[in-house]
């Protein structure tokens, strides 16, 4: 099986330490590279292929949302984890919509950060449950704006099929469960995804399921 290559990014060196240890346990994961910044992180993507990045959102030149939404505007990017101490609203969410693919906060148990990079990398989005809390009552506290109107929308493009495909992945189902819960395959559930992202104009799974609740519809 071939190892998930990781690249971290962190301004502190006592942090990359600890993840480098964490990381080097797991015999599926290689380190390939490492930065202290977010100005450092698409030359090291060139030089080094990641396929998932695991990166700081406090940065002293350029923080990690910015450095996501940069990386997620390229073809052929990789998954970004974004790592922090932080869960402010707005940060989960800037996050979110720049295109990462999970938010774990530092003082998650190491067993779920390495649980967390296999994830993202297999192609499952990550929230630790304090984040999923927030977009539950970002989600309740937008219902009445604009916001929802252009979600609605947006998700009026789909089909009824691929309506329910979305909303199961706005509540945090992997394809398997998804195949299960809606009588498809798992290849079935992957390609409606797939259409899903191409019709709404969306890099990942976790940016369809922002739009689900931005819509209100998890309440429904």
């Amino acid at each position: 099986m071939t190892a998930i290559r990781l690249l971290l990014v962190d301004d502190d060196p006592l942090v990359r330490a600890g993840l480098a240890l964490m990381m080097g346990g797991a015999g599926d994961i290689e380190i390939v590279g490492e930065g202290a910044d977010g100005d450092e992180v698409e030359a090291l993507v060139d030089r080094t292929r990641p396929d998932v990045v695991l990166m700081d959102i406090r940065m002293p030149s350029v923080d990690g949302l910015t450095a996501t939404e940069r990386l997620r505007g390229r073809a052929d990017a990789p998954q970004v984890v974004v790592l922090t101490t932080f869960h402010a609203d707005e940060q989960v969410l800037h996050a979110l919509r720049a295109g990462a693919a999970g938010f774990v906060l530092k003082d998650t148990p190491p067993a779920e950060i390495v649980a967390a990079v296999r994830r993202v990398a297999a192609g499952d989005p990550v929230l630790s449950p304090a984040v999923t809390r927030q977009l539950m009552r970002h989600a309740a506290g937008t219902r009445a704006d604009t916001r929802q109107a252009r979600a609605r929308d947006r998700l009026a493009a789909l089909n009824d099929r691929e309506r329910e495909v979305a909303l199961a992945v706005g509540r945090g189902l992997a394809n398997a469960e998804i195949a299960t819960g809606l009588f498809m395959s798992v290849a079935t559930v992957k390609t409606h995804v797939s259409r899903i992202l191409a019709k709404l104009g969306l890099n990942n799974r976790v940016q369809i399921a922002l739009l689900a609740y931005d819509a209100g519809l998890l309440e429904e």
